[in-house]
């Protein structure tokens, strides 16, 4: 087992994939459909999975929904501890409680975002996941400024690290060049891959696990790419990495969700529509998305 491999004691690491969830026409949660993607993720290459993150439009579920979803996802993954549900809250409290019910479920750690109700400062961060923490379960810190306007720095997280309240970073600030600073800062604290489209990078330059969002449509692909690039084999990596490029790069856009969501549809997956406020992809992006998939099938990466 290499340091950039899923393990029981560290269960963050590996192909950990934001899961998609599947909607009926009507726009409620088919469980039975999500119990199913979880098996296939897992089948084919993937470690484990992040239910009730962005790419799962947690904000738009309700409460009873999004721990129905926890629960359907350890019971399909059969084992909770390659289940890392995302406990993004407005406040700290509502976080711990969603932190407690994922402990209870079994789960193997969380994910959870900086407060993202206003511009935190670093008290109010630090205080934030110190209340998290106290749930029991190891915490995967989530930096992703260009949403939430509160940047996790290497400096603040290797604060956080010290004060025992992450084990480990989802990176989605796109600068690959943190990676460094981090290991620098903070070296016992794992770097995992947040953005799809800087996987190679940031494989290079260290990181042991990918909280990824295209192994939805393209898990074995994805699978073969990320162990090649994390083994230093860029002769695999390279080509597979330029391949898929075109559609990685949506993981990081605005409508990353409908993207994945059609990229599933168009390779015999179940992506199905997005709640409100997201609407289908149209137009030009939905003709780029679909192009760029269809390649990807014709190139045998399903």
């Amino acid at each position: 087992m290499t340091v950039n491999s899923w393990t029981p004691v560290r269960p963050w690491r590996g192909i950990m994939v934001a899961t998609a969830l599947p909607l009926r026409d009507d726009l409620s949660v088919d469980h039975d459909a999500y119990a199913e993607h979880v098996r296939w993720l897992l089948d084919n290459g993937c470690d484990g999975v992040v239910p009730n993150g962005s790419l799962g439009e947690y904000q738009t579920l309700t409460a009873d929904e999004r721990a129905r979803v926890v629960r359907t996802a350890v019971e399909a993954a059969g084992d909770g501890a390659r289940v890392m549900p995302g406990v993004a809250a407005y406040g700290a409290a509502e976080s711990r409680r969603w932190a407690e019910q994922a402990a209870e479920a079994g789960c193997g750690s969380v994910l959870l975002l900086p407060p993202n109700a206003y511009r935190a400062d670093e008290d109010a961060v630090r205080a934030h996941y110190a209340e998290v923490a106290r749930a029991g379960i190891p915490v995967v810190a989530y930096n992703n400024p260009i949403d939430t306007k509160v940047d996790l720095t290497p400096a603040l997280l290797a604060r956080l690290h010290a004060d025992g309240h992450i084990v480990a970073v989802k990176e989605f600030s796109g600068d690959v060049r943190r990676a460094y600073e981090l290991a620098e800062l903070a070296p016992e604290l794992d770097l995992l891959i947040g953005a799809d489209d800087v996987l190679l990078e940031l494989a290079v330059a260290g990181a042991v696990g990918w909280i990824a969002g295209y192994p939805n449509a393209f898990p074995a692909a994805c699978a073969e790419l990320y162990r090649a690039a994390v083994a230093g084999d860029l002769t695999t990596a390279l080509p597979l990495y330029k391949s898929l490029h075109p559609l990685l790069r949506w993981d990081s856009k605005t409508e990353f969700v409908q993207a994945i969501k059609l990229s599933m549809d168009i390779a015999g997956r179940h992506g199905g529509p997005t709640r409100p406020p997201r609407f289908p992809l149209t137009g030009e992006a939905e003709a780029q998305v679909r192009a760029a998939t269809e390649k990807a099938v014709a190139d045998g990466h399903c």
